[in-house]
């Protein structure tokens, strides 16, 4: 049973205690609001500011499930905050560990100051989360893939215009890991998770994935620099770091150009470009 009390008294606290800077956002010179306020939250929900407000003042509907996970990914919960929302609003939590997709807010934290930087949020099965508006500009929105097309090794052997975002002499390589490193998350989750179906997947659907997994390859890593092939601006040579949280298997990876060189002047190109789109 939904604590309309509780919830309400719950989304005030964690507005409240949010900062504009914290998420990336402008504070302004007319800020009286200690915290955020509804209308930012909303948006950063993605809800309307009418239905946050009245979960506020303990009013409306009872919130989906869907609704709830937005709001707590919204806020920056941490997973105990998650799981407490989803109580307070009459639903079991879900599940913790590698099936979640709800990000720690420490990796948020950190996404939301890279604003000026490719960067995204991606699960062990390379199943992008979250992105930056550099990364989306780089790519494109990877998160409005569903199913398992939502695995960018899934679509590398399942459609061909994934390719197309890569160094064709990389291809081979990059075949060789997504295969390598599906492999060692099916050994490692086991023969009924997640990872083991989507093998399944491309086993069936893929001759080039089928030799590749004959090979029994593992422990191949990605190259420190990628060259990304972008539409408009060519191809740029990136250098990735990678930031992990243990506790949900996510990846924080960031893309960087050297200072002066060719690949960081496309880069700066294509944040304009980027910031044109966007406009």
């Amino acid at each position: 049973m939904i604590d309309r009390d509780g919830l309400a008294e719950f989304l005030r606290r964690r507005r409240g205690s949010l900062q504009p800077e914290d998420l990336g956002l402008p504070r302004g010179q007319r800020r009286r609001t200690d915290g955020l306020r509804r209308e930012e939250v909303a948006a950063l929900c993605h809800m309307s500011t009418d239905y946050y407000a009245r979960l506020e003042r303990g009013r409306g509907p009872q919130p989906s499930e869907q609704m709830i996970a937005a709001m707590a990914q919204g806020l920056h919960l941490s997973l105990d905050e998650r799981d407490h929302l989803f109580r307070l609003a009459g639903h079991h939590p879900p599940a913790r560990g590698t099936t979640s997709t709800h990000i720690g807010p420490g990796l948020l934290r950190i996404l939301d100051r890279l604003a000026d930087t490719p960067a995204e949020i991606v699960t062990e099965l390379g199943e992008t989360l979250r992105q930056t508006p550099l990364g989306v500009a780089l790519t494109g929105d990877l998160t409005v893939h569903t199913g398992p097309a939502r695995s960018l090794g899934y679509r590398w052997f399942t459609d061909p215009d994934t390719r197309a975002r890569y160094a064709p002499d990389e291809h081979g390589y990059l075949s060789r890991l997504f295969a390598s490193g599906l492999r060692g998350v099916v050994t490692l989750r086991g023969p009924g998770s997640r990872a083991a179906h989507l093998a399944d997947l491309l086993l069936a659907r893929s001759a080039e994935f089928r030799a590749l997994w004959e090979t029994h390859e593992v422990g191949l890593r990605p190259h420190e620099v990628k060259t990304f092939v972008h539409p408009e601006v060519g191809p740029i040579q990136l250098h990735c770091q990678t930031l992990v949280d243990p506790e949900q298997s996510h990846l924080l990876l960031v893309y960087t150009a050297v200072p002066g060189s060719e690949s960081h002047e496309r880069l700066q190109l294509l944040s304009v470009l980027g910031a044109q789109t966007l406009g």
